[in-house]
């Protein structure tokens, strides 16, 4: 599916015909064997009657993204989200008292503040 779209932006590209121009005379649109393929790596077991309806959504899928794609971005700032919200954090305090010669009475072995276990690998 993106091999046929970059062939024709690079096709566009070497005649000089304006990258728009060319997405909109090849649009994107899937088949049998890409939808076929894409539910092999997704590991999706769809049925024979699933393919009509799947490829069909995909390929909506596809053109939107090509659609959006597009679109003039060459002001737009990049950001991390959309919302220009600060997190609320709250304070870094100690809220528990240390209880961990408490928490270790009960353990069979300790020592020096830490659990002893058993040495498992040689």
């Amino acid at each position: 599916m993106c091999a046929r779209a970059r062939t024709g932006v690079e096709r566009g590209r070497a005649e000089g015909v304006s990258h728009k121009k060319k997405q909109q005379e090849f649009p994107v649109s899937l088949d049998k064997d890409q939808v076929q393929q894409i539910a092999v790596l997704a590991r999706l077991r769809l049925a024979d009657d699933e393919f009509a309806e799947t490829v069909d959504k995909l390929s909506r899928i596809v053109d939107f993204v090509d659609q959006l794609s597009q679109a003039d971005t060459t002001d737009v700032v990049p950001m991390a989200h959309p919302l220009d919200v600060a997190q609320r954090l709250r304070a870094d305090a100690v809220t528990e008292p240390n209880e961990r010669d408490r928490f270790q009475e009960n353990a069979p072995s300790t020592q020096d503040g830490l659990y002893l276990v058993p040495k498992v690998i040689e």
